[in-house]
């Protein structure tokens, strides 16, 4: 069933080879990574999860076009370097539809995120050294069997003053879109190691309560 809490569509090019992760019921699901293109000359490497049963993976290969449509997800992982647990983020594919070539992929959004969900930390707002506004924002979204996914969420400008001044436990609704970023992680040992973090870019957000294009 299709949660109306949740969903994502991308449009990009197949960035790695088919991985099995797990087996559920005897149901097969595979790792893989999609190149997502943005306006600029950026790209977001995204991580999807996909069953055996809606892909014919001998037909796809590194390279190929696709369009897939589904749900961020998110589990916990334990990290051993680091000695706890770590949210890690996925695109759970509900349905993909191989493209012909770019110019197809042109023809759609090639990166679309919508959540209603629920404010599960106090958002922290500041502003960067060049004064510009951020907002992190860690969404609860509800999903089927009592389950939820807890979604990392970056706002910017106006939108992050807005949500600067929410609570938890506030209802907010999300437009934007999956990016992920690279940064360094120190440890104590001196060792620095590259990781990346996944994260919804939000171009939108409304509360249950008030709009942030009223103010």
């Amino acid at each position: 069933m299709e949660n109306i809490n949740n969903h994502i569509g991308i449009a990009g090019r197949v960035h790695s080879d088919f991985e099995f992760s797990h087996e559920v019921y005897g149901e097969g699901f595979y790792h893989f990574e999609v190149e997502v293109y943005r306006l600029s000359d950026v790209s977001d490497i995204l991580p999807v999860t996909i069953s055996e049963r809606i892909v014919d993976m001998a037909n796809l290969q590194i390279g190929s076009w696709v369009y897939i449509a589904g749900q961020i997800r998110s589990y916990n992982n334990y990290v051993e370097a680091d000695k706890r647990n770590r949210l890690i983020l996925t695109l759970f594919a509900r349905d993909i539809e191989v493209l012909a070539d770019a110019e197809e992929a042109d023809d759609l959004n090639p990166n679309d995120v919508f959540l209603n969900g629920y404010i599960c930390k106090p958002p922290i707002y500041r502003t960067t050294p060049f004064g510009r506004e951020i907002a992190d924002i860690l969404l609860a979204v509800n999903r089927s069997y009592n389950k939820s996914d807890y979604i990392p969420c970056i706002a910017w400008g106006r939108n992050a003053r807005f949500a600067g001044k929410l609570t938890v436990g506030s209802n907010i609704r999300v437009w934007g879109r999956m990016q992920s970023r690279a940064y360094q992680k120190r440890y104590e040992n001196g060792d620095v190691i590259e990781k990346t973090a996944y994260e919804v870019s939000v171009s939108k957000v409304e509360s249950s309560l008030e709009d942030p294009d009223d103010e």
